[in-house]
């Protein structure tokens, strides 16, 4: 068996499963957690020889040497979004192959159902860190492989992996003996999915993924395996209040509209026109604006409109669905999702978007809507749908005798810029602890600003400032970011961008010392280097090279022309409507993308230093650990604002709160 071992040193690895659960709304993790799923089929590769298809769903079986293989942590396992195959195989193995499996868990932890991450490699992830789609399909096409995905692939998942019947509470799937000609197919597809594999890994050998980089992936994969619990009894209440709440509203907006289906936007908007106002929306900021000036019955049925369109119930709703049978939501992250600067992108339930809590008594709101009183919660917080939303982040709870202390970077984003620009006042406000805000207002204006205190006002400017402009923006931007509630004009606000790119001169500097080191680079085909940053082009590639070493990727690079008559860089990448796109960039563009980038090294540079902790989530520059109650905040503080060698001068700060709930402190 040991010989068998040796032999192999890579297995590319592609499989068809079958659940009763939709994967799109609850991820691999619930995927597989039911009595229900299965492996139909298990195409392998070993070393790249020919594909072989083990057909599982019709009594064969996997050889033991792969058997082996896929817990022998000497042995590489690839596949294109490996993470799928890890988990679905994690379960296949604990119930048909308990003496193969292996997990790689202590007793205290919560990852003990899943095989080591550490021997698999992300086919998807290596394209993804050469801002290649996510997609087995559009990176075929992209590359222009003769191993192109199967187009009928689609078909044959949704007619042997998706039941096409319940009966008596058991899902009905089609048995592949009974559609022998389709399975025959279905068979072709699957090896034909390893075989694209194959051919897409020997195109992007040349641009191997460092190894440094793995190492980041099997942390994520290891905060991905142990989830974060859900308040069950929380999330299962506020579901059933917010439909009452919805039913009165609609029934309320009915009475004062007469309009049969006052949830419908074109005969509100009809409605609306009889009384007076005329609108060619009904979105969130179409609605303020009306209200504005609205008398009633308008003003209040606007409201109640605002109120029905709080998507608190949907957040809700995926933290049951993404829930396991433990009550643990997994597979939250998704590891290099933007892949411009390499963050992380969110899954399911999307922490990354959480409402914002406001709520003073978030304890008692939460033990309120837990008993599930609707006349209560009316009676005491008035709009019911907000008081949910608001609650959202309470439904992520430590296990018990445990406690979460949530710790994120203060100002990452703004440190790390001044840090690449060499901006000293930035960097000196910084090391004397000041409010960054404060200390901008007071260099664009020439006065000392404080916050709550002498020239207090002027702070909000110099936020907006601060969020709007390091990136090359304008009055838009800022506007963007709420400038709007100052009540300034675009005279005033145009005044604001001035006086802030007057106060920040070496950042202007880095955005054009950068733009120019980017556009030599793609001429010449050379390596310039600038403010810490390495830009080169190999092989259709242009690469930015950030101080932690890891690299930016941009392909097929070319000098244009923008809309003004000058030179631009574009490059081909996703575009918003998520499609293989010609995109343009310049300077400012280009350090944001570092800066995020550095951000998120940073991120990770402490996630990996905090390790040994239970880390549970991240979001932003944020992470949240469950904790014994003995553990130290303090001390988890100070880790995190530990300066990495690459990264020496930049100066960190963390802060951070305990918590028996997840919450914004």
């Amino acid at each position: 068996m040991l010989g068998w071992v040796i032999e192999i040193n890579m297995i590319t690895i592609d499989i068809e499963t079958r659940s009763d659960k939709d994967i799109s709304k609850c991820g691999v993790y619930a995927y597989t957690d039911t009595p229900y799923f299965d492996i139909l089929l298990f195409a392998y590769s070993i070393d790249g020889q020919p594909v072989q298809v083990v057909d599982t769903a019709n009594g064969e079986e996997i050889p033991e040497n792969v058997l082996v293989a896929l817990v022998d942590e000497n042995v590489i396992k690839r596949a294109f979004n490996v993470n799928f195959e890890r988990v679905c195989l994690s379960k296949y193995l604990r119930k048909n192959y308990p003496q193969y499996f292996q997990s790689y868990s202590i007793d205290e932890d919560t990852v003990g159902d899943f095989l080591n991450p550490e021997s698999w490699h992300c086919s998807m992830i290596h394209a993804r860190t050469l801002g290649l789609p996510s997609s087995l399909a559009e990176v075929g096409k992209v590359l222009g492989i003769e191993q192109q995905k199967m187009t009928e692939g689609k078909a044959l998942i949704k007619f042997f992996c998706v039941p096409y019947d319940t009966i008596d509470g058991v899902p009905q799937f089609h048995s592949p003996t009974d559609y022998p000609d389709k399975w025959e197919i279905f068979k072709a597809y699957n090896k034909r999915d390893v075989e694209a594999e194959l051919e897409i890994d020997r195109r992007l050998s040349r641009f191997p993924v460092p190894d440094f980089l793995w190492k980041e992936f099997y942390l994520d994969q290891e905060i991905n395996d142990r989830g974060i619990l859900v308040d069950m009894q929380l999330a299962d209440k506020a579901i059933g209040l917010d439909a009452e709440a919805k039913e009165e509203l609609t029934a309320e907006m009915k009475r004062l509209t007469g309009v049969e289906n006052p949830n419908s936007v074109y005969q509100l908007l009809d409605w609306l026109e009889t009384q007076g106002y005329k609108s060619d929306s009904l979105g969130k900021t179409q609605v303020q604006e009306l209200i504005k000036t609205a008398k009633e019955p308008v003003k209040s049925v606007l409201q109640m409109r605002l109120q029905l369109s709080k998507s608190s119930v949907k957040k809700y709703t995926a933290m049951k669905n993404t829930a396991c049978s433990d009550n643990r939501a997994r597979g939250m992250f998704s590891f290099y999702g933007a892949s411009r600067t390499g963050r992380w992108a969110g899954r399911n339930v999307q922490l990354q978007n959480l409402p914002q809590n406001h709520l003073p008594d978030l304890t008692e709101a939460r033990e309120l809507v837990k008993y599930g009183s609707f006349d209560s919660v009316q009676m005491l917080y008035d709009d019911v749908p907000d008081t949910l939303s608001q609650l959202i982040r309470t439904a992520f709870i430590p296990r018990q005798g445990m406690k979460f202390i949530v710790a994120d970077f203060s100002a990452i984003e703004a440190r790390v810029i001044a840090w690449l620009a060499g901006e000293e006042w930035r960097m000196k406000a910084f090391a004397n602890g000041e409010d960054i805000y404060c200390a901008s207002a007071s260099k664009m204006f020439g006065v000392p600003v404080v916050k709550h205190g002498e020239n207090g006002h002027l702070r909000q400017k110099g936020k907006v400032a601060e969020l709007a402009c390091g990136y090359g923006g304008s009055v838009g931007a800022m506007k963007a970011m709420g400038a709007d509630a100052l009540g300034l004009s675009d005279v005033e606000l145009k005044q604001i961008a001035t006086d802030w790119r007057k106060a920040s001169p070496h950042i202007i500097e880095l955005w054009w010392a950068v733009d120019r080191a980017v556009k030599k680079a793609i001429k010449e085909k050379t390596t310039t280097e600038t403010h810490g940053l390495k830009m080169y082009y190999e092989a259709g590639f242009l690469f930015i090279q950030l101080p932690s070493g890891r690299r930016l990727a941009y392909a097929k690079p070319r000098i244009g022309e923008n809309q003004f008559g000058g030179e631009s860089v574009t490059y081909m990448g996703i575009n918003a409507q998520k499609k293989w796109d010609r995109l343009e960039s310049y300077g400012p563009k280009f350090v944001e993308n570092c800066t995020q980038g550095i951000a998120r090294d940073l991120l990770m540079y402490s996630m990996l230093t905090l390790s040994h902790c239970f880390i549970v989530a991240h979001v932003h520059d944020e992470m949240i650990i469950e904790a014994p109650k003995d553990v130290s905040l303090e001390v988890i503080c100070q880790q995190m604002a530990k300066t990495p060698k690459w990264a020496e001068g930049l100066i960190l700060r963390a802060d951070g709160y305990e918590c028996e709930f997840y919450k914004k402190d």
